[in-house]
C-alpha cells in the first residue's frame, strides 16, 4: 500500500526533499520526546562528551560553547536505536519508514541513525554540505529522514536546503588537504541566497536525498529543535567507506527483502575522513584537529 501520493513522489525527485506531517503516531512521538528529555536531564551531570559507541567514541555529544548544568545543550546522541526500544521501533516500524520505501523501495535497509538537537539559545549550527560525500555508496538511492521530535519553526534553527541540488555536482568536503565537513564558503553563499526552509509541527518528517545540499543556523529561540535522523538506502546500495556512526542495526532490512545484489552507478568522490571526535560537529568546528585527537 502506497503511503505517498504520486504528486509527493514527483516533488521529492524534482526538489530532492519533501516535508510531510504525521510520520509517527501520537504515542510514538510522546515516547520519543520523553526518552530524549531524560537524556537531556542526564547531560547536566557532564562537562564533556560521554557514553560509548561501538567504535569507542562518545555516544552523547554536548555543545562546548554553551552547555552547563543549568542550561544543558545536548546536541547529538549517536545510534539511539541501540539504547532505546522506542527509537528502534520508529526507525523500523513507522509511517516514516513506509514513506522512505515508497521513494527507494521496495527493498530498503538501514544505514545509521542519530539525534541532532539544538537546545534553546545553543550555539549549534550545521555548515552546508551534502550527506553522500560522508557516506558514499555504490548508488545514490539513499534517503535521510529527519523526524521532527519538536516543532520546527523559522526561529529555532530549521534545516535550510538548496532545492534541486541533488541533481548537480558532488562538492568536495576537503579543502587545502584538510577535511572540513563542509562545502567551499563561496558555494555555501550561493546556496544560502536561494535556500528553502523545512519546518513543521512535531511528528512531521523531512525526507531528503543524500546528494541535496543543506545546512542550518543556531537556535536563537526559547524552543528546542530536536531531530531524530535515520538514514536508509536501497537494499542493493553497498557502502563504500566505513560508517561514521557505526551501529548494531547497520544493514537491517526494514522493508522488502535482501536482493543479494549490488547496483552501481558512475560517480567520483573523495574518500571521507573518519571522525575521531564524538560527532561531525567536531570536524566542522575544527577542521583537521578533530581527526588528530
Amino acid at each position: 500500500m502506497q503511503t505517498l501520493t504520486q504528486a509527493q513522489y514527483d516533488a521529492f525527485w524534482r526538489d530532492g526533499v519533501i516535508t510531510l506531517p504525521d510520520a509517527v503516531t501520537p504515542a510514538q512521538l510522546a515516547a520519543l520526546r520523553a526518552e530524549f528529555a531524560g537524556w537531556v536531564e542526564g547531560s547536566r551531570a557532564h562537562t564533556k562528551p560521554y557514553g560509548q559507541m561501538l567504535d569507542g567514541r562518545a555516544r552523547f555529544d554536548i555543545e562546548p560553547k554553551s552547555h552547563s548544568a543549568t542550561t544543558p545543550a545536548l546536541r547529538r546522541v549517536s545510534a539511539p536505536t541501540e539504547i532505546s526500544s522506542v527509537y528502534l521501533d520508529v526507525m523500523r516500524n513507522s509511517r516514516m519508514t513506509d514513506m522512505v520505501a515508497d521513494l527507494i523501495g521496495p527493498n530498503v535497509k538501514h544505514h545509521h541513525n542519530k539525534i541532532n538537537s539544538k537546545q534553546p539559545g545553543s550555539a549549534t549550527e550545521v555548515k552546508w554540505h551534502q550527506d553522500f560525500p560522508f557516506t558514499p555508496h555504490s548508488n545514490t538511492d539513499i534517503v535521510t529522514a529527519l523526524l521532527m521530535v519538536d516543532e520546527v519553526t523559522d526561529d529555532n534553527g530549521p534545516l535550510e536546503v538548496a532545492l534541486g541540488s541533488h541533481k548537480g555536482e558532488l562538492h568536495s568536503l576537503w579543502h587545502d588537504g584538510v577535511f572540513t565537513g563542509a562545502v567551499d564558503p563561496k558555494i555555501e553563499a550561493d546556496y544560502k541566497r536561494n535556500a528553502a526552509v523545512s519546518k513543521g509541527p512535531a511528528g512531521s518528517v523531512c525526507l531528503m536525498h543524500t546528494c541535496l545540499a543543506h545546512g542550518s543556523v543556531p537556535n536563537n529561540s526559547q524552543k528546542p529543535r530536536t531531530l531524530f535522523i535515520a538514514v536508509y538506502s536501497a537494499a542493493d546500495a553497498a557502502p563504500c567507506s566505513p560508517n561514521p556512526v557505526p551501529n548494531a542495526h547497520e544493514g537491517m532490512i526494514v522493508r522488502g527483502t535482501d536482493p543479494r545484489r549490488i547496483r552501481a552507478v558512475p560517480y567520483s568522490v573523495a574518500i571521507p575522513e573518519y571522525p575521531k571526535s564524538a560527532s561531525f560537529f567536531g570536524q566542522q568546528a575544527a577542521p583537521g584537529k578533530a581527526a588528530a585527537e
